[in-house]
Parts: C-alpha cells; sequence; structure tokens
C-alpha cells in the first residue's frame, strides 16, 4: 500500500528509500525529502545516478503532466539537503548525550556494545580508521550488534555539528535519538552508493589487514 514506482527504474519501493519531487509555483522542480509538500508528486529512487538521469531526461515532465523542469545541479541539491539532515541529527544527538568523539572513546563504545554507527572525517588516517575496525570486527565475532561506518563528512563540517575541533572519530550511541541519526546517515551514503552490506563487512577486511601488519 505503501510503495512507490520510480519514474527512472519503472520499479517500486518503499517511500523511507526514494524521493518525492514536485512542481514548484514557477514549474521548477522541487525535492519533497520530508514528503509533505503540496501537490503532485512524482517519485525517483534515493540514488544521486538515477537523480541525475531523472533531471537529465526530464522524466518530471511527464510524471508531473505539466511543463516542468529540473533546476540546475537538482542532485547536488538533493546531496545538500541529505548531508544537511545527517548533521543536524548529529547535533541534536550530540545534546542529548548521544554522540562520543575521539578514538580512544569511540573504541571503548564500540567494544562496550553503546555504539550503533562510526563516524570518520575524510581526512582520518587509514591507521586510525583499520583500528576502530578491528573493535567493530571483534564485537561481530563475539556475537554483538555489528556496527556500520561512515566516511561522509569533513572534519569541519563534523566539529561544527558536535561542537568542538579536530573531530576525526566519533560514536553514535544506542537510543531514540542515535536510531534518528541512524537512519539520515543511511539515506546519505545510499544516495552516494554506498552499500551498506559493504561498511559492515569492510570492518572484518580493515581488521585482518592490521592483524596482518602487527604480525610482520
Amino acid at each position: 500500500m505503501n510503495e512507490r514506482t520510480c519514474i527512472v527504474t519503472r520499479v517500486g519501493g518503499e517511500p523511507e528509500r526514494m524521493i518525492r519531487f514536485v512542481a514548484g509555483p514557477d514549474s521548477v522542480v522541487v525535492p519533497d525529502l520530508k514528503r509533505k509538500l503540496p501537490g503532485r508528486g512524482c517519485w525517483v529512487t534515493a540514488e544521486r545516478s538515477l537523480v541525475e538521469k531523472a533531471a537529465a531526461k526530464n522524466l518530471f515532465a511527464r510524471a508531473l503532466r505539466g511543463p516542468v523542469k529540473p533546476p540546475p545541479g537538482l542532485a547536488d541539491m538533493v546531496d545538500a539537503q541529505l548531508r544537511a539532515g545527517a548533521l543536524g541529527a548529529l547535533g541534536l544527538a550530540r545534546k542529548a548525550g548521544g554522540v562520543t568523539t575521539g578514538s580512544a572513546k569511540v573504541d571503548a563504545a564500540i567494544r562496550a556494545n553503546r555504539a550503533v554507527a562510526v563516524i570518520h572525517a575524510t581526512e582520518a588516517a587509514a591507521d586510525g580508521i583499520r583500528k576502530l575496525a578491528q573493535a567493530r570486527h571483534a564485537v561481530a565475532m563475539a556475537g554483538g550488534e555489528e556496527v556500520p561506518s561512515y566516511k561522509l563528512f569533513s572534519e569541519a563540517e563534523l566539529g561544527l555539528a558536535l561542537g568542538g575541533t579536530n573531530v576525526i572519530h566519533a560514536a553514535v550511541l544506542a537510543g531514540q535519538t542515535g536510531e534518528m541519526v541512524l537512519k539520515r546517515l543511511d539515506a546519505l551514503a545510499r544516495y552516494r552508493g554506498e552499500d551498506s552490506e559493504d561498511r559492515r563487512s569492510q570492518a572484518a577486511s580493515d581488521a585482518g589487514l592490521e592483524t596482518a601488519k602487527d604480525m610482520e
């Protein structure tokens, strides 16, 4: 009942994994990420490549049944909105005590089964990422929950959202705000083409590399 059909792939999907678009007053296509704007809407699977294809071929005109046109950089606009939503959720979680930062604290949160996600700044060194991946892998091998990791934001973006400086590694902690952040992170990662299973299984690969290095 809640499925929508992508105007690019013609495949149905849940609204949470799709993006709704409507025509604005000036007949320019507008992304409706919250699915609340009035008027006739159409849906695109929430992947950047599909939004780009819909814009390039202006599939919106047929779907919205009118002379509408996508604005320049529509895919970038969607990315910016998804990124802002994820960073905003991180900020709210931080105020609620649902985020911890710093490699040592993140490692401790992972091993205590308190982390639902790990975030690395784009500037994070490979060694730091591997060490935290080793902790994630150890918890999963011990029967704990698999913790996904994300590398979506710069150090400056994380610092601004989390009210600190030199924020390279962060852990989102279990709880209501943590689940909200995880949902936003997943949406942004999927849009950018990062598969959640790849992110989870990468912990085992990275941890294996770290172990191999230690044995050299």
